[in-house]
């Protein structure tokens, strides 16, 4: 998840994974896999920045060995 900002300046978190559409209209509106529209202070750009960190860290969690748990078989 990220971390947006309304115009009303409150701030909410928005599953990267449902994200269609980022656009700079020149406000920034957010589309939805489900057609819901968010318009948010920040850019396009730093909006786009925000869902490769997203990427990047799961990615790097994937990464991470796990110790086998002894229960599974």
């Amino acid at each position: 998840m990220i971390q947006l900002t309304r115009f009303n300046g409150s701030q909410f978190y928005l599953n990267v994974t449902h994200i269609e559409l980022v656009e700079a209209t020149p406000d920034t509106v957010i589309t939805l896999a489900n057609g819901k529209k968010y318009i948010v202070r920040e850019s396009a750009d730093e909006i786009a920045r925000q869902v490769r960190l997203f990427y990047r860290d799961i990615s790097m969690t994937a990464a991470i060995p796990r110790p086998k748990d002894e229960t599974i078989e």
